[in-house]
């Protein structure tokens, strides 16, 4: 406890971090004002109605913060940004080009890729809402726009979700933790009052015993996440005796921490933007005057909305983007080399090509465990909602997962702020 009130001093007594902590708050609270400035000429009785019968944008109104329960003008959220990210970190495992551009370019080249990630965000924020707007148009939320209404309002919007861009990349940069899971973050925690007390209307006096032994499984998820996340396997590595002038350096012992989850929290944003794209184009065709086009796109956004094949494709796309994240993140060829050139080795292993496979193997298999953890905890409500047709939110495991790692993110993040301070 001691402990604890000390670092809760040095959050207020040290400038340099307590100005990055009101930082981050500034840039919520702006965040925040955005998500309830609503876009002209919306029905607000109708759109209430159409959100709460379609569980597509349930989904997506996470990604905006609660934006799109207003029709906000940032009710596209992150999502653009996130769908241009994982375009842009594709195309380094595709071309050698892009890859060469980060990993050899240094700063240049990473300054180079986010621009390009940057540039590729405004046309997809230009499609997606352009096919909102038409399908809103169509169920009669937002009135008869007009050509002009219609660029107006989607320029709004693009410029609404290049604002929340600019405000998540300065997060990162001026702030504490990353900027787009903050906005993530931020937004699923605004909606739980509004959760807690549609929850209060909608439970049963039967069902009360349900609803602990879902609270109990939900209580063991966040155990799960903490462990999980906190988990590390250690490997040991031991340096070799030098001799220089007459001294002799090195003979100690040490290990590299390899997390269990390497990834963190990226899988579950990369899937869900993944998840929201194929019924996004289905919903807008859905409304196309050709009536073969219009039953088809119905009919596949009905598949989509089945719980059975939305969990299974769910926990497919968390699998693969644990891999692919890792993958991207961790190079065990560029360790193994620097183990060489400082003169260590892992105990039992060869230097060079036998200990990069040895590295490969074992985060392949800790990569295997957390992946599968990640997919169940994901598709956990989707799951219970279907077995016990209770309605709760199906974006329940996925907020759990990203509130729960934003969190230990930032806290680890102020303990090495406090930890620099003492040095």
């Amino acid at each position: 406890m001691d402990k604890f009130l000390l670092k809760l001093k040095h959050l207020f007594t040290d400038k340099s971090l307590r100005n990055k902590i009101l930082f981050v708050l500034g840039a919520l609270v702006v965040f925040r004002l955005l998500a309830n400035i609503p876009i002209p000429g919306v029905d607000q009785v109708m759109l209430d109605q159409f959100l709460n019968n379609n569980q597509f944008f349930g989904l997506l109104s996470m990604f905006s913060g609660g934006g799109l329960t207003t029709l906000s003008i940032a009710m596209l959220g992150v999502s653009p940004y996130i769908t241009s990210s994982i375009i842009m970190q594709l195309s380094t495992m595709m071309s050698p080009r892009m890859k060469a551009m980060i990993s050899e370019n240094g700063d240049v080249g990473r300054k180079q890729f986010s621009f390009y990630t940057r540039a590729l965000t405004v046309p997809l924020a230009v499609i997606e809402g352009f096919g909102f707007l038409a399908l809103l148009q169509k169920e009669g939320i937002v009135g008869n726009l007009g050509s002009l209404g219609l660029i107006t309002n989607v320029a709004i919007i693009v410029a609404g979700s290049m604002v929340l861009m600019w405000i998540g990349e300065l997060v990162s940069e001026f702030g504490i933790g990353n900027g787009v899971s903050l906005i993530i973050f931020a937004g699923i925690v605004s909606q739980i009052p509004q959760a807690i007390g549609q929850l209060q209307y909608a439970v049963d006096a039967s069902q009360i015993p349900l609803f602990i032994v879902m609270a109990a499984i939900g209580l063991a998820a966040i155990v799960g996440v903490v462990f999980m996340t906190e988990a590390e396997r250690p490997v040991p590595v031991t340096y070799a005796k030098q001799v220089r002038g007459g001294k002799i350096y090195g003979g100690s012992s040490t290990y590299l921490p390899f997390r269990l989850n390497q990834a963190g929290v990226i899988p579950i944003i990369f899937a869900l933007s993944i998840l929201l794209l194929p019924q996004m184009v289905f919903n807008m065709l859905a409304y196309l005057g050709n009536p073969m086009i219009a039953d088809a796109s119905k009919f596949l956004a009905s598949v989509m909305q089945n719980p059975w094949i939305y969990s299974a494709l769910y926990f497919i796309l968390v699998f693969f983007f644990t891999y692919f994240y890792t993958a991207v993140t961790f190079d065990p060829k560029t360790i193994s080399e620097n183990l060489q050139k400082s003169g260590a080795f892992i105990p039992g292993v060869r230097p060079g090509d036998p200990t990069t496979e040895h590295l490969a193997k074992m985060v392949g298999r800790l990569t295997l465990v957390g992946a599968l953890f990640l997919g169940l905890i994901a598709v956990l409500p989707p799951v219970l909602q279907a077995i016990t047709s209770i309605k709760i939110l199906t974006i329940g495991g996925t907020s759990l997962l990203i509130v729960v790692q934003v969190v230990i993110d930032i806290i680890k993040k102020i303990d090495a702020q406090l930890a620099m301070r003492e040095y």
